[in-house]
């Protein structure tokens, strides 16, 4: 059962505050998986520091992450930033996840930017 906070991040479409969420700092070998199915959706070699305050991946788990236009904003783009922004959801339940964007690091040059509330991680076993 999802948390009143992780419903509204996941169901509804929210974000949480930047820097709030413990994963951001989070380094260890491990899995981020769907906080709403449990599906691995990103592997912790694939995380970088973006310097936004939310987890954010180099690039999702094969097939564990479906994309769709985001129309929270006017016209899918962010008034601030004239951003078009492409919103990232659990190809297994649906959930929203966070959001993908153009300006992350080589070789795909992809910043998949996550709310960490909708994430697990589970470290790697040794």
């Amino acid at each position: 059962m999802l948390t009143p906070e992780q419903f509204h991040m996941m169901r509804e479409q929210g974000a949480e505050r930047p820097g709030t969420s413990a994963l951001v700092y989070e380094k260890r070998p491990g899995t981020f998986s769907c906080a709403g199915c449990n599906s691995p959706l990103f592997e912790g070699s694939m995380k970088f520091d973006s310097g936004t305050g939310w987890p954010s991946f180099k690039e999702p788990i094969p097939g564990s992450i479906d994309t769709v236009a985001d129309d929270s904003y006017l016209g899918g783009y962010h008034s601030g930033y004239g951003v078009v922004r492409t919103e990232v959801i659990c190809a297994t339940c649906g959930s929203h996840i966070g959001h993908v964007f153009n300006d992350g690091p080589p070789p795909s040059g992809l910043r998949y930017c996550t709310n960490g509330v909708g994430l697990k991680f589970t470290p790697a076993t040794e």
